[in-house]
């Protein structure tokens, strides 16, 4: 049997390295492109707004990008951000990926890879949590190949898009190891 066809057979995967950077206004154009999905922005002022008055300001704030990718090396293909809260021992993880990365590990990657910087980089820092809508399937399972445990369910927990949201909460600590790339 060929490699790659038959029945359990995997398709071969391109190496594609994923990289945490911090954003600069000249990433605007590479945002419009996945930030505009479903509904497009008519222009990037929006955006350029965003990248000046919260991005660059962010203590954690990072552009995922990938190299050895059909998108260009350093080009962000989504964002990360791990936000401190009103406990310095506490922070939130956030991240968007684009639609045509979904699927491929680029977002367990760069949550893995966030993990292994932030705690050496944040001083004091010794949770990282995370809230995901209890419907998001996909993103619960990111954040449990990247380590995360699940806490809880916290029913009606807030408004979305005009909707009230169940949420799962999800917790990485300094202690916990991080798991092999390949999981």
């Amino acid at each position: 049997m060929e490699q790659g066809k038959g029945e359990g057979a995997q398709p071969a995967k391109t190496a594609v390295e994923v990289t945490l950077r911090p954003f600069t206004l000249a990433d605007v154009d590479a945002m419009m492109a996945w930030a505009s999905d479903p509904v497009p922005y008519e222009s990037t002022e929006p955006l350029l707004a965003f990248i000046k008055d919260t991005v660059l300001p962010h203590p954690w704030f990072r552009a995922i990008c990938l190299s050895g990718s059909g998108d260009g090396d350093g080009r962000p293909v989504g964002a990360l951000s791990v936000s401190p809260t009103a406990d310095a021992c506490r922070a939130e993880l956030g991240y968007v990926l684009a639609r045509a990365h979904w699927g491929k590990g680029v977002a367990t990657a760069a949550v893995r890879r966030a993990l292994g910087a932030v705690f050496e980089e944040v001083e004091g820092l010794e949770r990282v949590e995370a809230l995901v809508d209890a419907r998001n399937a996909a993103s619960q399972r990111v954040l449990e190949k990247a380590g995360f445990t699940r806490e809880a369910l916290l029913r009606r927990y807030c408004v979305l898009k005009g909707d009230v949201k169940d949420m799962v909460i999800y917790s990485f600590v300094s202690t916990d190891p991080l798991p092999p790339a390949a999981a």
